[in-house]
């Protein structure tokens, strides 16, 4: 029986982890994110799918774990003293968030019909956004460490420590708990655990992982790390408190250990399998039963909740000083229940505050919403992709005058800047993306908006005027329509062009601009200098090497630019005009050599 036991468990582990390796890469594939892949994955082997698994909860409660090694890895991200930075968004933002959203969906549940009791609880759950679909999709997206990504970390870092009060509520509003009052010994217990936690932090992690990293054992170190994560969460959860809150404390404790990189090295893979689960298991949770008997009140409570706390996510991100783009991506991302509104449901219903049934409804209703919120985003994306971009705190270009125009303010184009800045040179500066632009003007610099490929833009920016004019986009086709605009309609100005790669570079010489450099090839050559000297090769072979190599990636570059167009210009300019700093003319002869793929000579000298 034992082993017939292990083999049942072993089939549903192979069918778990089957179903996110089939589901997931097709999701993705498709544009819709890893997080609906597992969602879909677990409602099709689900209890209320193919019947795989009767159990979710089962899943979930393993699976959780996902969230909480999530959360650590976020706090090793954040030093205390970042973390000091953020409290006004935590507490100022995440308050002012929580209380509009609050204030709104009650006012929802009471126009429904609810008592303001069931209303609020209601509501209550429902604005307790889900911190592990909002942080796969930031992550999944590099947001986390940008400006609009961390306060959307401050609002989840307050709500979870809104679990607590909430639960305390709760039990004040039991219909059979009114005699019991305020447990002053419960809160006295979380307190003491608080600080027992971060006494650990500050004097015992960091002598203990010493000792353990002197044993030279590789897997005691992982070991370590996991009960650290897991030890914090258990004693938060023992207390009364958020398990995911606690793993963020502790990651927070760690962020200046010395450990941290390693800790977070050994902790990724599991974080990533458990929280894949866990997403699982919220799809296997969807009662497609309840809902399709109650479809008309859960699909109009799913539209209506998410719409209403949405727009008040959006409305508070304005009145914050957000931008539209900002406030519209924050509202789709947040307007989802959570996974802590369905342990508050539960409490509420074992306090006979709300029904088993209001039970059912909210927690289908935030499950569904869960499920919904990765195609919310994807519709997001694409509307403000084809809206036209708010110009709010942007100054377009209009009648100016400088000697110099730079177009495009990316990496490239910030590089350019700052060596003509650092002259004095009167130059403008252009760019079409008002998010870069609004940026760069925290760091000093004045950027005007416009779109290089108009003629239009170009005379209001001043290029009739220029002494030169650098085209620094990243877009190759976009370059070369600039570049062949400017070559033709502004011929006082010298025009350089970034270019892509060697192609590129050959298309910008045949439309004639007066120089183009391969946005990697000077970068490359330098990296291979340091290269050289960190192998000890003397500094005159490098030298030798390094001119040896401009003078063949000329003569190829002169050669192929020759055969493939019909411009008069000599392949000895064409060779000088390539070189970034000055070299010797090659010899005539020399050009006629025959190359293979990789560059040698396969002819003689």
């Amino acid at each position: 029986m034992a082993v017939e036991q292990n083999s049942n468990d072993l089939i549903q582990v192979v069918t778990l982890l089957g179903a996110a390796v089939v589901a997931v890469p097709i999701f993705r594939k498709l544009g819709l994110g890893s997080v609906l892949g597992y969602l879909f994955a677990g409602l099709i082997i689900g209890p209320f799918g193919l019947g795989l698994f009767t159990d979710p909860n089962s899943i979930l409660h393993i699976a959780e774990l996902g969230v909480v090694m999530f959360l650590f890895v976020i706090g090793l991200e954040m030093r205390p003293s970042h973390l000091w930075d953020l409290r006004g968004q935590i507490f100022g933002l995440g308050s002012l968030q929580i209380a509009v959203c609050s204030v709104a969906l009650t006012g929802i549940g009471i126009a429904v019909g609810y008592s303001p009791t069931i209303s609020f609880i209601s509501a209550a759950g429902f604005v307790l956004t889900s911190t592990a679909i909002v942080m796969q999709i930031l992550g999944e997206r590099g947001d986390i460490g940008l400006p609009q990504g961390q306060k959307t970390v401050s609002i989840l870092l307050f709500e979870d420590l809104l679990i607590v009060p909430l639960l305390a509520l709760v039990a004040l509003l039991s219909p059979i708990g009114h005699s019991q009052g305020i447990n002053w010994t419960t809160i006295a217990i979380a307190l003491g655990s608080l600080i027992a936690v971060i006494a650990a932090g500050r004097w015992l992690l960091n002598p203990f992982f010493h000792i353990l990293a002197n044993a030279r054992a590789r897997e005691v170190l992982t070991a370590a790390a996991l009960l650290v994560v897991l030890g914090t969460s258990l004693l938060m959860q023992l207390t009364g408190l958020s398990m995911a809150l606690g793993a963020f404390l502790a990651g927070v404790l760690l962020a200046e250990s010395t450990f941290r990189h390693q800790i977070e090295a050994d902790i990724e893979p599991f974080r990533g399998i458990l929280l894949g689960l866990f997403f699982i298991g919220v799809g296997m949770s969807l009662d497609l039963k309840l809902v399709l008997d109650n479809a008309l009140f859960v699909i109009t409570g799913v539209l209506v909740l998410m719409l209403g706390k949405g727009f008040c996510i959006y409305l508070v991100a304005r009145f914050m000083g957000s931008t539209h783009p900002e406030a519209l991506d924050r509202a789709a991302i947040m307007a989802q229940g959570g996974e802590f509104a369905v342990v508050l449901y539960a409490a509420a219903t074992q306090a006979r505050v709300i029904s088993v049934e209001v039970n059912a409804n909210m927690t289908a209703i935030v499950v569904l919403s869960m499920a919904l919120t990765p195609l919310a985003v994807i519709i997001v994306k694409k509307i403000l992709s084809t809206a036209k971009p708010s110009l709010e705190g942007v100054e377009e270009a209009r009648d100016l005058s400088s000697c110099g125009l730079v177009i495009g303010f990316g990496r490239f184009g910030q590089v350019v800047s700052q060596l003509l800045l650092a002259r004095d040179m009167d130059i403008t500066i252009i760019d079409s993306n008002p998010e870069r632009i609004r940026n760069a003007g925290n760091f000093g610099f004045k950027i005007y908006y416009g779109d290089g490929s108009r003629l239009d833009v170009l005379r209001a920016s001043g290029a009739e005027k220029v002494c030169f004019i650098a085209v620094c986009i990243d877009n190759k086709k976009l370059a070369n329509k600039v570049a062949e605009l400017v070559r033709a309609e502004f011929p006082q100005a010298k025009v350089l062009v970034r270019a892509y790669d060697r192609v590129h570079a050959r298309e910008l010489v045949i439309a004639g601009v007066d120089y183009q450099i391969r946005e990697t090839f000077e970068s490359a050559i330098k990296f291979g200098q340091e290269a050289l000297r960190s192998a000890e090769v003397p500094e005159d072979d490098i030298i030798s090497i390094t001119e040896d190599i401009r003078r063949r990636d000329a003569e190829r570059f002169a050669i192929e630019t020759d055969t493939n167009s019909s411009t008069t210009q000599s392949a000895k300019d064409l060779v000088h005009f390539n070189i970034p700093k000055p070299v010797p003319l090659v010899e005539p002869k020399r050009q006629t050599r025959i190359l293979n793929a990789e560059g040698q000579n396969l002819s003689a000298d």
